[in-house]
């Protein structure tokens, strides 16, 4: 796959390794001479230009990726690369970091972005899930198909511990995707027994979420929110 990723700073270049490594394409792009040190991830490609203008994305061949990531720290650069990265560009995924909280809401299909990455929501979401236990926490939100990434860990006395995945009864529009447990990382069968302490990682669209809690958890009076993991 090719992607490229507007900023070359050091979440960009994060990225740019981790998708390198993991047999993609990545071109960097930025507008300021210092932050261009191909010496850095030499397996990529190096591009000096303003990823918000139209004719530098056209010199650097963006018609012929197939996602663009805007991870600039600016909230304004990251839309109008998204937008015209879609737009004029067709570019089938962009993925857009938000650095500001404030400006989440405008992270939406109608400025070209497909997947939102709130810094201040991801930490806030990590932190819920490190010590939050018997109740959703959403991890990330995928635009294009309002559909979120959400953890339940199962305290003790959840009603499906000790039952297999089948028994679970979720709603239309959700599924469970994986279950962490302790270090391990399984993919849920249906006979997969359930235990308490598990991660239950979920995709669900919105407005399913708390009747994928309701399902999981039950009512609130089967839950002892002392209960440790």
């Amino acid at each position: 796959m090719r992607i490229a990723i507007a900023g070359a700073g050091n979440v960009g270049r994060s990225i740019a390794r981790e998708l390198i490594e993991n047999g993609h394409e990545v071109m960097l792009i930025d507008r300021q001479s210092r932050m261009v040190k191909p010496d850095r991830i030499p397996q990529a490609q190096w591009v000096l230009a303003d990823a918000c203008e139209l004719i530098s994305l056209e010199d650097a061949g963006l018609a012929g990726y197939d996602v663009m990531v805007a991870a600039t720290g600016d909230d304004k650069v990251n839309l109008v690369v998204s937008l015209l990265a879609k737009t004029e560009f067709a570019v089938g995924r962009t993925v857009a970091r938000v650095n500001r909280a404030e400006n989440e809401w405008l992270f939406t299909d109608q400025w070209g972005v497909d997947v939102a990455v709130s810094k201040p929501r991801v930490m806030a979401a990590l932190v819920e899930e490190a010590v939050t236990v018997g109740e959703l926490v959403r991890l990330m939100t995928f635009r294009r198909g309002q559909a979120s990434l959400v953890e339940i860990t199962l305290p003790v006395g959840a009603p499906y511990v000790g039952e297999p995945v089948r028994s679970l009864p979720l709603p239309r529009d959700a599924a469970l995707v994986a279950i962490l447990r302790g270090a391990r990382v399984l993919a849920p069968g249906t006979d997969d027994s359930l235990e308490a302490g598990d991660e239950l990682i979920f995709v669900c669209t919105a407005d399913v979420e708390d009747r994928v809690q309701e399902a999981v958890l039950g009512t609130p009076a089967t839950i002892d929110p002392e209960a440790p993991e």
